[in-house]
C-alpha cells in the first residue's frame, strides 16, 4: 500500500487559497471553507485543510467532497475539537479520486507524509520484520528481513519484533537444517561452518547435502511456516522410525532432536490459536483520554508475536474512528492478513475491506468473532490491551513526575516536551562524529536521532571543544533556516551535554553567535577525577553546579538520558570505523566500480601501485579499457 500517490490515483489537484491573519479566527476559516465549496465536484476525493503559512492542519476523505467539505461551514453541529481547525484553516488542496476506496487509501499516504495536527496519528518508527526464504539459488537461504521486498523468494511475516523473528529463525535453522549465510560466505567455503557442527544447517555449501535432498528440506520449511506444522511433524516421526528400522542411529538421533525442537515451537507460538490460521487481530482499550491498540499477528495457527500501540491525538475523537484511521495508516506498510478479527464493528468496515482488499490484490475479511477459538483469542488480546494501557498511564505518570523535577531542577518554564543530548566520539582525532539523541514525555524519540560527520576542515577533530562548536553551528544553523519563528515542536526545551564547563561554553558561544538566548544549556560531567555514577555534576549556563542525591530518580532518569546518548554515538563511530577500515583509493576514483577495482588492485597488488602506475602500465591491466585506464591515470596526475 506504499506506491506513490501518482502511481495509483488519477490525481485532479487543485489548491484554493483564501489568505488571512495567522490568528485563529472563525469566520476566516469559514469563508475560506465556503470560498472551496462554489468550485467542489460531487466526486469522491481527499481534501487537505493548511493554515495560513501552508501546513496541513487535516486530511479527510470523501465519497461526495462537496457534501462533506459543506459540514464544515455548521460550526455549532461540530466538537471543539473540529472548530479550531476549522478557526486555523485558511487554504485547502483537493484531490478527486475513481472511489471512496481509493480515497481511503490516499488518505492514510498523505496522514503518513504530513502528520497532520488534527488527525489521529500512529506513531511507530520501526518497520515490520519478516522472515524470507529465498528463490534466487539451488540452495535457497533463510534471513530476517526489513523494508522494501525487491529480493525473490517467498516472505512470511509480519513478525511483531526482532526478537519474534529470530526465534522462528532459530527454530528453522534446528527443525530444517537451512542454510544462513550470505552467497559470498556460501561461495568461499571448503570446510563446514561452526552451525553444522551444532545440528543447525545442513553444509550444502561443502556438498553434505544435494540439491534435491535441500528441496525437499525448503518444501518443509514452507509447509511449517505456512501452518502445516502437524504434517511436519508426522513425516519427522516417519523418518525416525525408518532410520531405526535400518539400525542407522545416528540419522534417527538426527531426527529425534529436529522433533523435539519442532515439538517445543509448538508449545511456545501455538497460543490460543490454533483453527484461527491467517489473521490479524487487534482489539482497542481506552482509560483517561488514552486509547492503546493490542494487536496479534497470526499465521498458519501460529501466534508471531503481539505489539500495542497508543495512537496520539486521539482526544474528542470517537473509539470507531480511531480504531479506522490506526487501520488504514498500520497497512499502508504492512500486508494485511486475509482475516481481520476486530472487538467492535466499524461504521465503515465494508469500504476499509475493500479498500485493503484492492491494495493487496485478494479479499480481505473484517469479522468480530462471537464463539469459539477465535473469540477465546479476541478476549486474550483485549486483556492484554488493558493491561498494556495500564502500564503506559502508569509509566506516562512516572514521565511527567520526573520531567516537572526536571523543570524545577533547572529552572524551566514548565516541563520540557523535547529534550536534546548531545555528545561526541573519535580515536585522536580519527572517524570524528558527533550525535544527537531525543527524549520526551513519551520516551526517546529514535526517528529524530541525528549523526554529524566531522571532517578536518571543518573542525579539529580531536578537539572537543571545537567538534562540540561545529555540532551546534549546523543543528541550530539549519533550525533557523527552517523555523526562525519557533513554533514546532522541533526546538528543544532543554539540551543536555555530555561534558563539563569547556563543552558547555563551546556550545553557548555557538548559539550566543546565532542570537539564541532562551535554549537551556546543561553540561553533564562525571564529576571529581571521573569518579562512579552518581557523582554527576550539573553545570549551569550561569556558572553554578549541582549535584544531585545518589537515589534521586531524577539522577537516574538523567543518567538514562546521558546513556542513551552514548550508546548511539559510540555504536555510529564503531560502523564509521569499520566502514574506513574497508576503504580503497581507488573509491575516490570516480566512474570505477567494484569489479574493475578488484581487476586492479589484483593486478598491481595496492592502491599505491596504481596511482603509481603509468598509463601503458594500467592499460595493460585485465579487464581494463584505455578509456578506464586514461580515467585513472588522470585522477591521479591531473592535478
Amino acid at each position: 500500500m506504499s506506491a506513490p500517490t501518482s502511481d495509483r490515483f488519477n490525481e485532479e489537484q487543485q489548491t484554493y487559497t483564501l489568505r488571512g491573519s495567522d490568528t485563529p479566527d472563525l469566520d476566516a476559516g469559514v469563508a475560506a471553507i465556503r470560498n472551496v465549496l462554489q468550485t467542489l465536484p460531487q466526486r469522491s476525493g481527499v481534501y487537505r485543510m493548511q493554515d495560513a503559512k501552508g501546513d496541513v492542519l487535516y486530511i479527510g476523505k470523501a465519497r461526495s467532497l462537496k457534501q462533506r467539505v459543506a459540514n464544515y461551514t455548521q460550526i455549532k453541529a461540530l466538537p471543539k475539537r473540529l472548530q479550531r481547525m476549522v478557526s486555523q484553516t485558511r487554504s485547502m488542496t483537493i484531490v478527486t479520486t475513481n472511489n471512496e476506496a481509493e480515497a481511503l487509501l490516499l488518505e492514510a499516504q498523505l496522514i503518513k507524509r504530513y502528520r497532520p495536527a488534527y488527525n489521529v496519528l500512529l506513531r511507530d518508527d520501526k518497520s515490520f520484520p519478516f522472515i524470507l526464504l529465498r528463490a534466487d539459488s539451488d540452495f535457497p537461504r533463510v534471513q530476517k528481513h526489513r523494508g522494501a521486498r525487491r529480493a525473490v523468494g517467498n516472505y512470511y511475516g509480519p513478525f511483531a519484533s526482532a526478537g519474534s523473528v529470530n526465534n522462528t529463525l532459530n527454530a528453522l535453522q534446528k527443525l530444517f537444517l537451512l542454510r544462513s549465510c550470505t552467497d559470498g560466505f556460501f561461495k568461499t567455503r571448503d570446510r563446514p561452518c561452526l552451525l553444522y557442527q551444532i545440528k543447525r544447517c545442513s553444509a550444502p555449501c561443502v556438498g553434505r547435502i544435494d540439491k534435491a535432498d535441500y528441496a525437499e528440506l525448503v518444501g518443509d520449511a514452507k509447509d511449517f511456516l505456512a501452518g502445516k506444522s502437524t504434517q511436519v511433524q508426522a513425516k519427522l516421526g516417519a523418518q525416525m522410525q525408518a532410520a531405526a528400522e535400518a539400525m542407522d542411529f545416528e540419522l534417527a538421533a538426527l531426527f529425534r532432536d529436529r522433533l523435539r525442537a519442532l515439538t517445543f515451537v509448538q508449545g511456545t507460538q501455538a497460543i490460543n490459536a490454533e483453527g484461527v490460521g491467517d489473521a490479524d487481530v487487534f482489539a482497542l482499550a481506552c482509560q483517561d483520554g488514552l486509547i492503546g491498540i493490542q494487536a496479534f499477528f497470526i499465521r498458519g495457527g501460529q501466534n508471531w508475536g503481539h505489539r500495542s500501540f497508543f495512537p496520539t491525538h486521539t482526544a474528542e475523537v470517537p473509539e470507531d474512528e480511531v480504531m479506522t484511521s490506526f487501520l488504514t495508516q498500520f497497512y499502508e506498510e504492512v500486508p494485511p492478513a486475509r482475516t481481520i478479527l476486530l472487538d467492535r464493528e466499524l461504521e465503515e468496515g465494508e469500504l476499509l475491506a475493500q479498500a485493503l482488499g484492492d491494495a493487496a490484490g485478494y479479499k480481505v475479511a473484517l469479522s468480530v468473532p462471537q464463539r469459539g477459538d477465535r473469540r477465546r483469542l479476541m478476549e486474550q488480546a483485549k486483556r492484554n490491551a488493558v493491561e498494556a494501557l495500564e502500564r503506559r498511564l502508569a509509566e506516562s505518570t512516572t514521565q511527567a513526575k520526573l520531567l516537572r523535577e526536571i523543570a524545577e531542577l533547572f529552572e524551566l518554564e514548565g516541563p520540557p516536551d523535547r529534550i536534546e543530548i548531545y555528545d561526541n566520539s573519535h580515536i585522536q582525532g580519527a572517524n570524528a562524529l558527533g550525535a544527537m539523541v531525543v527524549a520526551g514525555p513519551e520516551g526517546f524519540r529514535k526517528g529524530q536521532y541525528r549523526k554529524f560527520n566531522i571532517k578536518g576542515n571543518e573542525a579539529a577533530t580531536d578537539d572537543d571543544f571545537g567538534m562540540m562548536r561545529e555540532v551546534f553551528r549546523r543543528r541550530f544553523t539549519r533550525q533557523m533556516e527552517e523555523n526562525p519563528d519557533r513554533d514546532d515542536a522541533s526546538w528543544p526545551d532543554l539540551v543536555l551535554i555530555d561534558g563539563g564547563r569547556g563543552q558547555l561554553n563551546a556550545a553557548k558561544t555557538v548559539l550566543e553567535d546565532l542570537g539564541i538566548e532562551d535554549v537551556c544549556l546543561v553540561g553533564v560531567a562525571k564529576g571529581p577525577n571521573h569518579g562512579r555514577e552518581g557523582r554527576e555534576v550539573f553545570h549551569l549556563m550561569d556558572g553554578r553546579e549541582l549535584t544531585l542525591p545518589v537515589n534521586a530518580p531524577v539522577l537516574f532518569y538523567l543518567q538514562r538520558l546521558r546513556d542513551e546518548v552514548h550508546r548511539f554515538v559510540i555504536g555510529a563511530h564503531r560502523d564509521k570505523r569499520a566502514k574506513a577500515m574497508g576503504a580503497s583509493p581507488l573509491d575516490e576514483v570516480p566512474g570505477i566500480g567494484p569489479a574493475r577495482k578488484k581487476a586492479l588492485l589484483m593486478h598491481f597488488g595496492t592502491g599505491r601501485a596504481v596511482r603509481n602506475a603509468s598509463l601503458d602500465d594500467l592499460q595493460r591491466a585485465p579487464g581494463v579499457s584505455a578509456a578506464v585506464a586514461q580515467q585513472v591515470y588522470d585522477f591521479y596526475h591531473a592535478r
